[in-house]
């Protein structure tokens, strides 16, 4: 069984004791905490497919947080004109957040 769930506007595949890097939840979500997404766009149960419209009624996601704050990998930002003197370096680590799936409820 698996559903496509919308977490902060981005669709994942939730299977039950996967892990999900999402975008960072904030401060408030601690190691533990029991976090549930209800909008599920879609839920196959062994080849009973729901499609929502734009969600499926009922159906919700219960995940675990299991680490609060995990950043990505650095990507650097390099800007340069020729002959102009002109450079710029920025670097940039993206803040996820590492969930597992308890359960689809559908």
């Amino acid at each position: 069984m698996y559903a496509i769930v919308e977490i902060q506007g981005q669709q994942f595949k939730a299977e039950a004791g996967k892990f999900l890097y999402v975008h960072y939840l904030g401060d408030e979500k601690k190691e533990g905490e029991t976090v549930e997404f209800d909008r599920v766009l879609l839920v196959d149960a062994d080849g009973d497919v729901k499609v929502g419209a734009p969600t499926v009624e009922g159906a919700k996601v219960v995940c675990e947080v299991a680490v609060p704050l995990v950043k990505g990998d650095k990507v650097i930002v390099f800007k340069k004109k020729r002959r102009k003197g002109y450079r710029r370096k920025n670097g940039h680590r993206q803040c996820f957040s590492k969930v597992v799936i308890k359960e689809l409820v559908a």
